[in-house]
């Protein structure tokens, strides 16, 4: 999959959408290896189970792409405490599924993406996602914008590695 570097998973923690994107390296530039999101509706069933689908959905991106870690965004107050409950929900989960393969997590602030990818911390999500898809050499912006956000945050914990190891 890569050369010399071990792929990294981004997670964008959410309840109804958590976005994901895997990175890696080739020939000294990082690639996108896969994006997406993992979705739960009222449908998919109550809360328990759509924390058990994302938990399951991320479990099973790290069995089928071993990544080295996992970078997550840190939780922001919320002036919503339900969304801010559903999405703490949410990432607790995650970092479950990171726990129980063994994987590291780095968690960061969306300042910090934003400086690591655009060298602003004041960015705006369209000049992230322009800078996202040129970093990766994608010729479009990834979609949907938690994906993108996935991939950020992946792509901040690669300029994190090189910045400090």
């Amino acid at each position: 999959m890569t050369t010399g570097f071990e792929p990294i998973l981004g997670i964008d923690p959410g309840f109804a959408r958590c976005g994901y994107g895997l990175i890696g390296k080739e020939n000294n530039y990082p690639i996108a290896h896969t994006w997406g999101c993992i979705q739960t509706t009222p449908k998919t069933g109550d809360t328990s189970i759509r924390l058990l689908t994302i938990f399951e959905g991320i479990d099973d991106l790290i069995e089928t792409y071993k990544p080295s870690c996992l970078s997550c965004e840190k939780l922001f107050f919320s002036r919503n405490t339900t969304t801010a409950m559903q999405v703490s929900e949410a990432r607790g989960v995650i970092l479950l599924a990171a726990a129980k393969n063994h994987i590291p997590v780095y968690e960061y602030t969306p300042n910090q993406v934003k400086l690591a990818i655009t060298g602003s911390g004041k960015a705006d999500k369209k000049q992230i996602q322009m800078m996202i898809a040129r970093l990766l050499r994608l010729s479009e912006i990834p979609q949907p914008d938690d994906a993108a956000d996935g991939l950020s945050l992946a792509l901040c914990h690669m300029n994190w590695m090189r910045t400090y190891r």
